[in-house]
């Protein structure tokens, strides 16, 4: 877990407390998307700590259009905000328009929310062009009492975006792609730990006797849960431990070539 500065976790939490019952009510009254917005506004300068009337715009231009809202920092926009009326529930495809912006714009991080659903997306310039949720959030939700809680919030206030943070958005994301539960799974299934299995299954009792395919096959069916590995990151993150592992393998054997 990051630690938050005082002084923006104290912004936070009490900004935090004061939206959400504000939140809570214009869902149930069903605002449009013009009157969430206005909220989402005072949101973005109360809790995240952008100026209203220098960092928070909605006069960015992209090909003649304009998107809800955008962040400036030091002229530069750091990322674009798609707004949904408070009583929708956010839909992939609400994302679409978002990422045509940024496509035309190269702004690389965009925002979908309603005001209490926060969704947070890397825009991937590859060809097609293509949006990954790193993380969402429910701002009702929010426990603004708990540390934890705070952590993803965080990531969208002034200060994390600032030069003297030392967490970012793409630090968290970074962190996302290997601490999960697809690459925990393939290495649960690498040579390595597949010998360290089978070594001490051998030391419970010398007359057993399996082999590595036999104890994957195991973890396969009935350790492992069967969408960790069918999800389409495994692959990748099956190349991503082989790669770390012959790195390993390649350190030692130069290690004991200086030993000899």
């Amino acid at each position: 877990m990051i630690n938050i500065p005082a002084k923006t976790k104290a912004n936070l939490a009490s900004g935090i407390k004061r939206f959400q019952p504000i939140l809570a009510k214009a869902r149930a009254a069903d605002i449009n998307e013009s009157d969430t917005v206005t909220i989402i506004v005072d949101i973005l300068s109360e809790v995240f700590g952008y100026d209203k009337y220098t960092e928070i715009t909605s006069e960015f231009a992209v090909k003649r259009t304009y998107c809800d809202l955008a962040i400036k920092l030091d002229g530069v926009v750091s990322f674009l905000i798609e707004i949904k009326a408070a009583g929708l529930s956010l839909k992939e495809n609400y994302i679409k328009q978002a990422i045509d912006y940024s496509a035309n714009s190269g702004v690389e991080w965009v925002i979908l929310t309603n005001g209490l659903d926060w969704n947070v997306y890397k825009i991937i310039f590859s060809k097609p062009i293509n949006a990954e949720l790193v993380y969402s959030f429910d701002l009702t939700k929010i426990n603004p009492k708990k540390d934890a809680d705070l952590e993803l919030p965080y990531y969208l206030t002034k200060h994390a975006m600032s030069k003297q943070s030392k967490a970012s958005l793409e630090d968290y994301r970074a962190q996302k792609q290997i601490v999960n539960r697809v690459t925990i799974g393939q290495i649960l299934l690498s040579e390595p730990v597949l010998d360290t299995i089978r070594k001490t299954i051998r030391k419970m009792a010398d007359d057993v006797k399996i082999t590595n395919d036999e104890i994957s096959q195991i973890l396969t069916d009935e350790v492992i849960k069967r969408d960790v590995i069918d999800d389409d990151r495994s692959m990748e993150a099956k190349k991503s431990i082989n790669k770390a592992l012959k790195q390993v393998k390649t350190q030692k054997h130069s290690e004991q070539s200086a030993e000899d």
